[in-house]
């Protein structure tokens, strides 16, 4: 595997990218994968790591960098609120718009790499970044061929960018992986998620995970379950691989 930090200028600073992909075989299919709200760590670098050593380029940019963070560090949690002070104001930081520009100027970076396929993509967001993943697809729905949501945040809202309106959008083979406790996403909005993506009956899926908790994926997380963990994988690696790497992947997509 070959794996490296770079950083991507952006018009407000310099964007850190963790960058993972086989050593062999390039070039490989892209996927972004999104950060949750507790940031770049060890832990997602080793999730990056294993979907990069099925076969693709995987990049995992710091959306933070605006406030100038790159790690919270080992303690930080949204349990106690000393570590909800830290995160909630980052959090709030971001918004769709601002993340659709880190994206677009993060794939025009990897476009002269030889070992970055330019075909079809994927995207998969965590927590917060479900609705990034969503909204990203939608807006390249030529290049992105698979999106993922993983206990996804503020996946419906009143705004015109939400994700259950953009999801019409995107061309995309779209999968949501739900916890059926989650009080950042409960089982109505879930319900209303369902509602808003009935037009959208073909290559879509929503699926309950039920009795786990919303960062049921995260191995370091108090709510980790193996076997909802393995699952969550098994969805992910199913839904790149017929996406990603099938002819009609491989042809050049802009």
């Amino acid at each position: 595997m070959i794996e490296r930090q770079i950083d991507i200028a952006t018009a407000d600073g310099q964007m850190t990218t963790f960058v993972c992909h086989p050593e062999r075989d390039a070039p490989h299919p892209v996927i972004v994968f999104f950060m949750d709200a507790l940031g770049i760590r060890e832990e997602l670098r080793t999730m990056v790591r294993r979907i990069a050593s099925t076969g693709f380029y995987v990049v995992l940019p710091n959306l933070f960098y605006r406030s100038g963070v790159l790690e919270l560090g080992p303690d930080a949690t949204v349990r106690d609120s000393t570590g909800r002070s830290k995160i909630t104001p980052l959090v709030e930081s971001l918004t769709i718009p601002l993340v659709m520009a880190d994206a677009d100027v993060l794939l025009r970076s990897i476009e002269a790499d030889p070992a970055a396929r330019q075909g079809g993509a994927g995207v998969i967001g965590y927590c917060l970044s479900g609705q990034y993943a969503i909204n990203l697809a939608a807006r390249h729905p030529q290049r992105f061929q698979a999106a993922a949501s993983i206990y996804g945040t503020s996946l419906v809202t009143d705004r015109s960018e939400s994700p259950h309106r953009q999801a019409l959008r995107a061309s995309a083979e779209l999968y949501f992986a739900c916890a059926e406790i989650d009080h950042w996403m409960p089982l109505e909005a879930i319900a209303e998620l369902r509602a808003g993506l009935t037009g959208r009956v073909e290559r879509t899926e929503i699926e309950l995970f039920p009795n786990y908790e919303h960062g049921f994926a995260f191995p370091a997380r108090h709510s980790y379950n193996l076997v909802a963990a393995e699952r969550h994988w098994e969805r992910l690696f199913a839904l790149f691989e017929r996406n990603l790497k099938s002819s009609r992947a491989s042809t050049t997509a802009r």
